[in-house]
């Protein structure tokens, strides 16, 4: 997969502050911007069991209240050990990820002891910042221990992807300050105020970052206060916009720049039985959507689904459409489409595999995607539909055969990797844990026949082999555990 946008751990803004300018001395202010050093571990999707790669970076959080340090999710992902650094002092510090949120790429931290950060001044949160106005970055550049002060310009705000799960969008600000490797996850200030969080840059562009806005970090904040992190609700559509004046007749519409086509509702989501294809969406929360699907919010245009964005589980949108020329006024009430996180990254988790007399067999997802490049179309097909066309309904996992790996018992099924799974001995799989069970019965069967999505034959793999297959292929290939169904 191909991303314009590219999080970087850690984040540096590369903008020179204005010759005329003096530069600010150190401040007590600076000491409430943290270094943060991350020793990570990242699964391996290709061979499952084993532990995985160490790495490690640098990122950078701030303080915002007692014992309480905000950064972004990608400075600590698959995080094993935690440090943090205070402006001027050598001294680590352990710390720990209490709450984060990989779809909105913001983590909470806190230290074991919180006494000698409990003196310096907690960060409060602005608004949105203006079209033009001037911001500054402060954060920790890599290949050095000191802070880096860097001013851009507000150029841009908008509602675009987060590449740090490549499955989510959220508002952003654009400034016109190159965001390099360096200082994720540091504070965006305006009149001493934190507007934003630095976190990403755009690869076809110079001087071109981004910033998480405020009504992000707040949501965020919100969501947690309670504990835990539920995740955003979705309205769970898709749209079309409708600028063309030949479609906007054929649908009976004024040319007014009104209204968006309702393209696809997802079963079991928000809009489900309340919205359906072919209606045309005028409103919002009594704000009118203009023909690109844009509203208007504190002075600014941004995509309709902002207006969810901000919202929590169980609360309701009052939605204005059109059906059949009639208009109609409902209230949907907003939840969580669990399903849409096949297409998110997934972190913190070990990957869940089952070995079968040298065949491995994965659940689809976009860890997996990412790291076997599938080909095969029925694949394809498969994870493209499996949420607008409520495939998980059916199979709550797509299980895959990713892998054939070199055994008497699997000679010439090389060519079988790369296919979904449908049946085993004529039963439809599920899940990976029904395959398991279909896999490994208290009373094994002759022969284990699986069908394959777009094969021209089955796998077949007598039983009598496959006892003796596991003991070589575990030792062979220093596999400890012939499943792992748990994530």
């Amino acid at each position: 997969m191909k991303h314009l946008f590219a999080c970087l751990l850690p984040l540096v803004l590369a903008a020179a502050a204005p010759a005329a300018e003096k530069p600010a001395a150190p401040s007590d202010v600076y000491k409430s911007v943290l270094r943060i050093e991350v020793a990570t571990q990242t699964p391996d999707y290709r061979t499952p069991w084993n532990a995985g790669h160490f790495s490690g970076g640098i990122g950078t959080g701030f303080i915002i209240g007692k014992n309480q340090i905000l950064t972004n999710a990608h400075v600590v992902s698959n995080a094993r050990r935690v440090l943090i650094n205070i402006y001027g002092s050598s001294k680590k510090y352990p710390a720990k990820v209490d709450y984060i949120a990989h779809d909105c790429d913001l983590a909470l931290l806190s230290v074991e002891d919180f006494a000698d950060f409990a003196a310096f001044p907690a960060f409060a949160f602005g608004d949105i910042p203006a079209l033009e106005s001037q911001v500054r970055v402060i954060g920790y550049p890599i290949g050095g221990e000191r802070l880096s002060v860097t001013r851009g310009v507000v150029s841009r705000i908008d509602f675009q992807p987060y590449a740090h799960s490549r499955a989510d969008s959220h508002l952003i600000v654009q400034i016109d300050a190159a965001i390099n490797p360096g200082n994720s996850g540091g504070p965006c200030i305006q009149d001493g105020k934190v507007v934003g969080v630095a976190f990403q840059g755009l690869r076809q562009a110079d001087n071109t970052g981004y910033i998480i806005p405020t009504p992000v970090v707040k949501r965020f904040l919100k969501d947690i206060a309670d504990g835990t992190y539920d995740h955003y609700v979705e309205l769970g559509i898709s749209e079309f916009p409708l600028f063309n004046p030949a479609m906007r007749k054929a649908l009976g519409l004024p040319d007014n720049d009104k209204g968006v086509l309702v393209t696809n509702v997802i079963p079991t989501s928000s809009a489900d039985g309340l919205l359906k294809p072919g209606d045309i969406l005028m409103s919002i929360n009594g704000l009118d959507i203009d023909s690109a699907g844009m509203v208007a919010i504190d002075g600014e245009n941004v995509n309709f689904n902002e207006i969810g964005e901000r919202k929590f589980a169980g609360d309701k949108l009052a939605v204005r459409f059109l059906r059949d020329g009639k208009r109609n006024d409902v209230q949907i009430e907003l939840k969580p489409l669990e399903w849409a996180r096949i297409y998110a990254i997934d972190y913190e988790s070990q990957p869940r595999y089952i070995v079968f007399a040298g065949l491995v067999f994965q659940p689809l997802d976009t860890n997996l995607f990412a790291s076997q490049k599938f080909e095969d179309v029925n694949v394809r097909r498969l994870y493209s539909d499996y949420v607008p066309k409520g495939l998980f309904q059916k199979r709550p996992d797509i299980v895959m055969l990713t892998r054939v790996e070199s055994d008497p018992a699997t000679n010439q099924l090389d060519d079988f990797a790369g296919f979904a799974v449908d049946k085993i001995n004529g039963t439809e799989v599920r899940d990976l844990a029904h395959a398991y069970e279909l896999l490994y019965p208290k009373d094994p069967p002759e022969f284990f026949v699986i069908e394959l999505f777009g094969s021209n034959r089955p796998v077949v793999m007598p039983a009598a082999k496959v006892k003796d297959a596991n003991t070589r292929i575990q030792k062979n290939y220093g596999i400890t555990r012939l499943f792992n169904l748990q994530p």
